[in-house]
């Protein structure tokens, strides 16, 4: 089991920048794949990105792809999710969550942090 920790949400204005922080322990941060899922109020959680375990290979969801930036560092046992160019439907919770592929289904999942709230105003 990995327990993880993000940080980093908050307001920001439509066109601005966040970098989102995933702080895990527990198992082996190394060898599991990390993604970011977000849950805008009302809708059902949707994938945004994922890394696998050596950070050779990332995906995005098409609404964020070319504004989103997934990256890890496993020294420090962090995966980050760099937003640009926010937009208002950007407003969601931030999920990260751990799992042995890198995928953007969220059963292949089974690790979840708690999220952090990213609100983005016009």
């Amino acid at each position: 089991q990995v327990q993880l920790v993000e940080s980093g949400g908050g307001l920001v204005q439509a066109g601005g920048s966040l970098r989102l922080s995933c702080a895990a322990s527990g198992r082996t941060f190394s060898t599991t794949a990390m993604g970011w899922f977000r849950q805008a109020p009302g809708k059902e959680r949707e994938f945004v990105a994922t890394i696998s375990w050596s950070g050779a290979s990332t995906f995005y969801a098409d609404s964020v792809k070319g504004r989103a930036t997934i990256s890890r560092d496993n020294t420090k046992n962090t995966v980050y999710l760099q937003m640009n160019s926010l937009k208002r439907e950007d407003t969601a919770v931030y999920y990260c969550a751990a799992g042995s592929v890198s995928s953007r289904r969220i059963s292949d999942y089974p690790d979840w942090g708690q999220g952090t709230q990213v609100t983005v105003s016009s």
